[in-house]
């Protein structure tokens, strides 16, 4: 039996609001600290806003690493180029559908009460690279996975696995 095994990285696009709020709270730090030279217990709120700023830069810089083996997709959440984790694992097995997100192939499927999960870049472009996976009835993910790895997931399951 071949193994086959195709990563891809997509770099989720920072919000406008995340990026807003780590902007604030590093305005309000360094106000904070000149504020704490005249009255001490000041100090005490910079460093709150410092945290803040450090957690928020953190959670801003997100990017998905997409990688393929023998019939599994594991998706890791990779937070500010240092920290992963591991989000989530899908079987091939209990895929229903998985076709671009414009597909035809979904019409069916677009009226169901699906919980969406994103682990694509958030953007739509032209052509849309992103793809929908119906899994296991009750869930809808959505991915940016590169060109070779939806071939390989086609070349395991051919009537599950479109390219439209």
């Amino acid at each position: 039996m071949s193994e086959s095994y195709v990563e891809c990285l997509v770099a989720r696009k920072q919000s406008g609001g995340w990026n807003a709020l780590k902007v604030f709270l590093t305005v309000l730090m360094v106000i904070c600290i000149i504020g704490g030279m005249v009255f001490y217990p000041i100090l005490l709120l910079a460093l709150a806003a410092g945290v803040g700023a450090y957690f928020v830069a953190q959670r801003a810089n997100v990017e998905y690493e997409y990688l393929y083996v023998d019939k599994e997709v594991t998706v890791d959440k990779i937070m500010n180029k240092t920290k992963r984790k591991k989000a989530e694992s899908f079987d091939l097995d209990s895929v229903e559908i998985f076709a671009p997100i414009k597909s035809w192939h979904l019409d069916g499927k677009q009226n169901g009460n699906y919980k969406v999960t994103d682990y694509s870049s958030g953007v739509e472009e032209k052509p849309d690279k992103r793809y929908v996976m119906i899994y296991k009835g009750g869930r809808k993910i959505i991915f940016e996975p590169s060109v070779a790895m939806v071939k390989a997931m086609q070349n395991v399951a051919p009537r599950k696995v479109f390219l439209d």
